[in-house]
């Protein structure tokens, strides 16, 4: 099947993260699924494959790196799998979870939401903590105490931290080479800086450095670990919390995390899919 490319988490029919979705009989090996990611650019390309028991087989490629899980190339499959198989819910078997993802035709949208493997949230090293400032020009005047910074899980880990002002949020840079560096030995996917309009709608931004990408648009499986680690604190949610991301990029992107009580327990990370045209 040939690869394609579609934008998650859109704004309607703008915005959205760009994946590259390709599914086959069988997966490629890994070093040709590397050298597809890194041809199409996009910050995550998803691999799937039909298993004999209907469940699908499902590998995620950044340009320079594998990763465990990625919550916006899941929804990117979700809607190529609707599109392919009809509407429903698919099973799908990652490397280190069991998950699912349902995609429902809307005209020439999808809406797809997955299920995240389970959550779980703790503090950062102090080291890690003033490395991960002095990467971003931060300070701990530049933090928001309602949220500490914390080391989050959902099905990838990341580094949360929480800012003051929509403006820092804005003003975000760093050296590639340096966040490279950082979130590699820090084994991290990506690290979140989000800022809280109110207790159910947050802003984030997430550099992606690990995959080689400087930021993500938007990321699935850092807001389905954000939306964990709110419940953990006792965070006023709701049930559910919406997020914008990708703004200052000019792709805006939204979000919806569903809330369960349980701790740790996988959360329902939702949103649009669009097809993406030949010019982007």
């Amino acid at each position: 099947m040939a690869l394609q490319k579609i934008a998650a988490f859109s704004d309607g029919t703008q915005g959205g993260n760009p994946a590259g979705v390709w599914i086959g009989e069988q997966l490629p090996n890994p070093a040709d699924m590397q050298r597809i990611a890194a041809e199409v650019g996009f910050s995550e390309t998803a691999f799937a494959a039909l298993l004999g028991d209907g469940r699908w087989r499902v590998r995620y490629f950044a340009p320079e790196s594998e990763v465990p899980f990625c919550g916006h190339a899941t929804i990117a499959l979700g809607a190529a799998l609707a599109q392919r198989e009809g509407d429903g819910v698919f099973a799908l078997s990652l490397s280190q979870a069991e998950i699912t993802v349902e995609g429902r035709r809307a005209g020439d949208l999808v809406q797809a939401a997955l299920q995240s493997p389970p959550t779980r949230s703790g503090p950062v090293p102090a080291g890690l903590l003033a490395d991960a400032l002095a990467l971003f020009g931060l300070s701990a005047a530049d933090l928001d105490p309602r949220i500490p910074p914390a080391l989050i899980h959902g099905g990838a880990d990341h580094l949360v931290l929480a800012l003051r002002s929509r403006a820092a949020l804005a003003a975000m840079h760093y050296a590639l080479d340096a966040g490279r560096t950082l979130m590699v030995n820090a084994k991290l996917v990506t690290i979140v800086l989000v800022w809280v309009e109110s207790g159910r709608l947050l802003h984030t931004r997430n550099a992606f450095a690990s995959g080689g990408v400087l930021e993500d648009p938007a990321t699935g499986a850092a807001t389905a670990a954000l939306a964990g680690y709110l419940r953990d604190l006792g965070w006023p949610h709701g049930g559910a919390i919406d997020v914008v991301q990708g703004e200052d990029m000019g792709m805006r992107s939204r979000l919806r995390a569903e809330i369960g009580p349980v701790p740790g327990s996988s959360i329902r990370v939702s949103g649009t899919a669009r097809w993406m045209g030949d010019g982007e």
